[in-house]
């Protein structure tokens, strides 16, 4: 028998959602952290039914893994080593299934099993739109990666390939336009997938990035995460560190057996959600990260001319067309 939340009440879904977290764990309205000397770190994300998941692309065990992985994500793109946990903000209507529920935090269980952390606690409301909003709580380690410690000279590098998100999400919605591209491999289309449902936090290529730091430098560094695109990512660094870039499209991060093309090399840089880590950093430690962690790249370098992000063939502005939460086309 298929029982929605409704038929539940409030008392017997919390009931049931306690066994997601630690004995006791939800027991109280509010949490404790141990002390610990290092700072912490603390971000909020959001997803929407309709606007970041549907029923068509993603099962609810893969949307509760998608809430933890843009949350830990943002935590590695600021110099996280460690996660404490995370909150769970659940809005659905009374008529969601109960089944739903708990695979969607079987999906959240599944993703801190992997990456580190526990429920810390959370809220649960009726309404009229499913919404999943989750805050990521973890530790600093020795690098702050702040947007705005770009400096020119420095090169600009990424953790892994662009593209494969938004092109699981189309393959996903079965798009007519792939039609055309029946010579996409097997292997592409499965990862295309899995990176679109089962995206990684590269807290990895954090921990390389730290572990290869040349003895000369500062802790010196500018990152953020490509959620909402690469191009995106690239501008938000440039603009709080009032720079400029330039990208070499022969260097942009293309998956392997990636087709040519503007359409492709526009969702590698503009298609969002695939959650790579975007760096400035020092030629010397951009080199050392090179070196050590598998399938990262360089994709150009900041320079000192503010906001300009240009190729470097033809020194035209790079055009944008990253997410926008806020786009009702």
């Amino acid at each position: 028998m298929t029982v929605t939340l409704a038929e539940l009440g409030e008392s017997e879904l919390l009931r049931r959602l306690a066994r997601f977290a630690p004995p006791g764990q939800l027991s109280d309205d509010t949490s404790t952290l141990n002390a610990d000397s290092r700072q912490l770190l603390v971000n909020t994300d959001v997803l929407v039914d309709s606007v970041h998941f549907s029923d068509r692309t993603t099962s609810p065990v893969d949307v509760g893994w998608r809430a933890v992985a843009a949350n830990l994500s943002d935590l590695a793109a600021s110099g996280a080593v460690a996660v404490d946990g995370i909150t769970v903000a659940l809005v659905a209507p009374g008529g969601t299934h109960w089944s739903w529920v708990e695979d969607l935090y079987r999906g959240i269980s599944e993703a801190l099993s992997c990456y580190g952390g526990i429920l810390l606690g959370g809220d649960c409301s009726a309404g009229k739109q499913r919404l999943v909003s989750i805050t990521a709580l973890g530790r600093m380690g020795p690098l702050r990666l702040h947007r705005a410690d770009a400096r020119p000279g420095d090169w600009l590098v990424t953790s892994g390939a662009h593209g494969l998100s938004r092109l699981g999400l189309a393959l996903l919605e079965g798009d007519p336009e792939l039609n055309d591209f029946v010579a996409l491999t097997d292997d592409l289309r499965h990862r295309a997938i899995s990176r679109h449902q089962r995206p990684i936090p590269r807290l990895d290529a954090l921990n390389t990035l730290l572990a290869h730091k040349p003895d000369n430098l500062p802790w010196r560094a500018a990152g953020t995460d490509s959620s909402d695109g690469l191009l995106t990512a690239v501008q938000a660094l440039c603009s709080s560190s009032l720079c400029g870039a330039v990208l070499t499209r022969e260097w942009l991060p293309r998956a392997r057996d990636w087709p040519g093309g503007d359409r492709w090399d526009e969702w590698c840089l503009n298609g969002g959600e695939d959650f790579e880590l975007v760096l400035a950093l020092p030629a010397t430690w951009a080199q050392r990260w090179l070196d050590h962690q598998p399938d990262s790249r360089q994709i150009g370098w900041i320079t000192a001319k503010c906001h300009e992000i240009l190729w470097s063939d033809t020194q035209l502005p790079v055009a944008a067309g990253g997410f926008d939460h806020f786009d009702q086309s």
